[in-house]
């Protein structure tokens, strides 16, 4: 089902999880240039919805809304508890280097902090950032035009503001298509960023069983 241009991937009485597609905020921002979103579009149809977790406008993927104000709450402790599975698909400039651990898995953690004079940037700081931690691992290289670029599989683990963007940006990687953190070469390398949320697993606020969800990558 499909409602104002959001593909619904699941709805029942208590949650409801989309696909938001790229280039849509998920809440409105600041100025009536900035009230359409996923959750006003889903509100005109299913009533009332709580926000429980965001992706960027230039992120496409999964995304969880609650429907009563005790699933919000239960979700959000969720959230916070880390208790909720996520996982993301990118490509970036270059070739990095691949993690060396056992398992092809490896760690980014670099502490980050909005960026204020310069919002809606985020920065990498030492001195004042929040811890933040991202999972990552290669799945293999490709062409975009003349230049060679890596998809690689993210896991959050954290959930600061453009985590995934800038600890790419940070590893000399930024992710293609980034308006932000990529110079302009590979910001103007594809016309959208190549960012998508692919797998959700939470449990369930009613009853407390996992459930999983995955999205296929557009890109």
């Amino acid at each position: 089902m499909i409602l104002d241009g959001v593909p619904l991937v699941y709805i029942d009485d208590d949650l409801v999880v989309v696909d938001k597609p790229a280039g849509l905020l998920a809440v409105p921002g600041r100025g009536p240039d900035k009230a359409d979103c996923v959750l006003h579009r889903l509100q005109r149809h299913l009533g009332p919805l709580g926000v429980v977790h965001r992706l960027d406008m230039d992120t496409s993927g999964l995304m969880v809304l609650a429907r009563t104000a005790a699933a919000q709450r239960l979700l959000s402790m969720a959230f916070a508890a880390r208790r909720v599975h996520k996982r993301y698909v990118a490509v970036v400039g270059g070739i990095p280097l691949p993690p060396t651990a056992p398992d092809g898995w490896g760690d980014i953690r670099l502490p980050l902090i909005v960026d204020w004079p310069q919002r809606p940037r985020s920065k990498v700081c030492f001195r004042t950032g929040k811890p933040s931690h991202t999972r990552w691992c290669v799945c293999g290289t490709e062409r975009h035009g003349p230049a060679w670029a890596t998809r690689v599989t993210l896991e959050p683990i954290t959930g600061r503001s453009h985590q995934l963007r800038l600890h790419l940006a940070a590893l000399g990687h930024p992710i293609l298509g980034d308006p932000l953190y990529a110079p302009p070469t590979l910001a103007r390398a594809t016309p959208r960023l190549l960012l998508h949320a692919r797998e959700l697993a939470l449990p369930h606020p009613a009853h407390g069983r996992w459930m999983a969800w995955c999205s296929a990558c557009p890109f």
